[in-house]
């Protein structure tokens, strides 16, 4: 258990958060949802005590443990695996560290041998001797083999180093748990074993996430960051949000009966207000009439693009045709014999390796040569690609609404000053340089790119990076409706779940697996993992 007690924050002249207080119970997972800049990651650093805030204060129960995600990845370079993981349960660590320095000791004193058992009693107490297993068990079940337990974490890959700070925090198995964005970098598999995890933890847990698959499996409760305060609903982040749609929309209802109310008192008033055998029924009316109150709905700061792809033109029966290509990276074989035909309503995702899939869509674009194999479009083609890395598009000094009209035909500046105010560059941001954009808003230009270019076959590597989670929504519901054929991959499981009607795995080995089904039901056929 933890929670808030008048939590109030300010940077600058911008209150962030004004008297929260709130209380998250064990038993319980919490997802903390909110607009990019809401304040979700600096609430977690004054939950685990990193931040300091301007007013109020933390509170939990006593002797409870807390832990948090380090997003640090190189922390504990000059550590093993196993070590990494042992130091998330801190005191179990100190005791076999003090334990481990006077046992080594030449001149051990007969205080060194009380002095041992009592930390042995300790140790034994906190089940010290099946600590190795347990972290072996954890980071296995996280896809780090046996093999690497006991290298050094300089030795890892990037995302091995997410999994294994992800055991240590998991290790510990604290009273509360805070996990900012944990499902970054991780796996199909690993992702799936964090959800089982977590769905079977006893205690508290707080996460930000912007996989709304992840939310959805694990959340309880879904807290909400809104108007610098935190309001807290029953449900994942699915029935949130449904719900949150509905209770708009009956407010607006009962404030247009109530409007259709004062209207017809209104109008009843200004009849009878001078007729004396009316009067007392007016000034009866009139008094009803002041009683009547609209409701205050204040709108969420939360702001939804607008996206919708319109091909110029259909495409036809010949779209894209891929025979035997093959490529070979540094040290591996990254596409071994791919053969793909993408045939008229086709959203193909693409899974498996990433290195794998962003190759493969720089081989289409002729990024890059193939090995072997060839690759030809179809005539009435008109083909739009979304790279994961756009740096180089963000390189001049042009301001949004000068670069994205380099990428059309249309010259009134207007229009496209009026269409990015749809992707959420209103007014004077549509005149910011391209070149201090962050990553969402590089995100949001580029599918404006997109869009403008009209395609009748879209290619996106890996589009909801950078984006926010109202973003991803309005994303995802513009690619259901899109009319054309499209090849995308994507980490994010309800995107791809919703999206696609025909899945291909590229393998470690560069050989890849097809077949016209949903996401959901491939992983269960071809991966042995269940919803």
């Amino acid at each position: 258990m933890i929670g808030t007690n008048n939590i109030s924050i300010r940077f600058g002249t911008r209150t962030l958060f004004k008297d929260v207080n709130i209380k998250f119970v064990n038993g319980n997972c919490y997802g903390l949802i909110g607009a990019n800049g809401a304040g979700k990651s600096t609430f977690l650093r004054v939950l685990s005590g990193e931040l300091t805030p301007d007013t109020g204060d933390v509170f939990m129960g006593s002797n409870e443990t807390l832990f948090t995600l380090k997003q640090d990845h190189f922390a504990y370079d000059n550590e093993t695996v196993m070590h990494t993981v042992m130091m998330g349960n801190e005191k179990l660590f100190t005791i076999m560290k003090e334990k481990d320095e006077l046992y080594a000791k030449e001149d051990f004193t007969d205080a060194d041998g009380e002095r041992a058992g009592e930390l042995e009693s300790d140790f034994a107490e906190m089940d010290g001797w099946n600590a190795e297993s347990d972290v072996s068990m954890l980071l296995n079940g996280l896809g780090i083999d046996s093999e690497l337990h006991e290298k050094l974490l300089s030795e890892l890959t990037g995302s091995e180093k997410v999994k294994v700070l992800l055991a240590q925090a998991l290790f510990g198995k604290p009273d509360t748990l805070l996990l900012d964005e944990p499902t970054n970098n991780l796996d199909i598999k690993a992702i799936a074993w964090l959800e089982n995890f977590l769905i079977n933890y006893e205690k508290t847990v707080i996460v930000v996430s912007h996989d709304r698959h992840f939310l959805n499996k694990i959340c309880t409760h879904i807290a909400d960051v809104d108007y610098g305060k935190i309001r807290i609903y029953s449900g994942n982040y699915d029935f949130w949000y449904e719900s949150s749609q509905l209770i708009v929309k009956q407010l607006r209802d009962a404030n247009r009966k109530k409007e259709d109310k004062i209207k017809e008192l209104e109008d009843f008033i200004a009849r009878f207000s001078a007729n004396a055998s009316k009067s007392k029924q007016a000034t009866s009316r009139k008094k009803t009439l002041d009683k009547i109150e609209l409701d205050d709905i204040k709108p969420s700061t939360r702001k939804y693009p607008f996206i919708d792809f319109k091909p110029e033109r259909e495409s036809g029966k010949q779209i894209l045709f891929i025979e035997d290509l093959s490529y070979k990276g540094e040290d591996t074989q990254l596409l071994d014999k791919i053969n793909i035909n993408v045939m008229q309503g086709d959203k193909i995702a693409l899974v498996g390796n990433p290195v794998a899939g962003t190759t493969m869509f720089k081989l289409i674009t002729d990024e890059l040569k193939p090995d072997t194999g060839s690759i030809s479009f179809g005539q009435t083609i008109t083909m739009s690609y979304v790279p994961n890395d756009n740096t180089e598009f963000f390189e001049s000094d042009d301001d949004i609404c000068i670069w994205l009209s380099r990428y059309s035909d249309i010259e009134d500046l207007s229009f496209i000053r009026g269409f990015l105010g749809r992707m959420l560059f209103s007014g004077e941001e549509a005149l910011k340089k391209v070149s201090v954009l962050s990553g969402g808003e590089k995100a949001r230009c580029m599918l404006s790119k997109a869009m403008l270019e009209a395609p009748n076959f879209l290619m996106l590597d890996d589009p909801t990076n950078h984006l926010d989670l109202e973003s991803i929504t309005a994303l995802n519901n513009g690619l259901i409706a899109y009319k054309g054929e499209m090849l995308f991959t994507s980490h994010d499981h309800q995107f791809i779940d919703t999206i696609a009607n025909r899945i291909i795995m590229i393998k470690d080995d560069g050989t890849m697996i097809d077949r016209r089904c949903t996401y959901n039901e491939f992983l269960e056929r071809e991966l042995g993992i269940k919803e």
